[in-house]
């Protein structure tokens, strides 16, 4: 299987400003991501989607590719990245005249991945019967224990109600947060639906020490902790 790998990483991120270029571990954050792909083997494109010409500059430096800058309506705070996924294999399809066999995406926001992660998707997509795999690690809370909603009375309940079966955490489904890991899709999914639970999904779990996703200040410090520990 050959595979292309994406990187979606946009200039404006309020939560942490300059996010994907700010200095983790010793070199800019999208570099983590850039560097993991270009260590799989089934990777045979490493392609950067950018509005950023800084980005795509320091992209460039650690090896991957840059063949577009990314349209603004395409990068705003609301922007749903999946419509970025979609105009990234568009291209790819009128310049290579095809599309890719499978898309690989690596958000710049999980540093702390292994290549092995990756590795592990795409065997779990070889597999078939998949549209797109994706990557979870265990939930800090419930829907049907300890997670509540507010009610239209202005009080609260809990966000999956039973019957009072469930009493204990333990007596609860087992339930996953996704994480920002890594995504291997099909590119033809992408292309003809909304979403990715319109289709297939299948899952690799993923330890929780590596699984963080840095969007705030406070999550870039407990990766810098996490990293500077190992």
């Amino acid at each position: 299987m050959k595979a292309v790998a994406f990187i979606f990483a946009r200039g404006g991120s309020k939560g942490l400003p300059g996010k994907n270029i700010r200095l983790f571990g010793g070199k800019p954050l999208i570099a983590w991501s850039i560097e993991h792909a270009l260590a799989v083997k089934r990777i045979i494109r490493v392609i950067v989607s950018t509005d950023s010409e800084e980005i795509a500059a320091v992209a460039r430096d650690y090896g991957a590719e840059v063949p577009f800058i990314r349209p603004a309506e395409l990068a705003l705070d609301d922007s749903p990245e999946w419509l970025a996924w979609r105009h990234a294999l568009i291209f790819m399809r009128e310049t290579t005249g095809e599309l890719p066999e499978v898309m690989v995406s690596l958000p710049t926001t999980a540093p702390l991945r292994l290549v092995l992660d990756i590795e592990n998707c795409l065997d779990e997509y070889e597999k078939g019967d998949s549209d797109i795999v994706i990557t979870v690690t265990d939930a800090h809370r419930s829907p049907y224990f300890n997670m509540v909603k507010e009610l239209q009375d202005g009080t609260v309940g809990i966000v999956i109600p039973t019957d009072g079966s469930i009493t204990r955490r333990q007596d609860a489904p087992v339930v996953y947060d996704m994480t920002t890991v890594a995504y291997v899709a099909k590119p033809e999914f992408v292309l003809r639906r909304g979403g990715a639970f319109e289709g297939r999904v299948r899952q690799v779990h993923v330890p929780l020490e590596r699984a963080l996703d840095i969007d705030t200040q406070l999550d870039f410090k407990f990766a810098e902790y996490l990293i500077g520990s190992q």
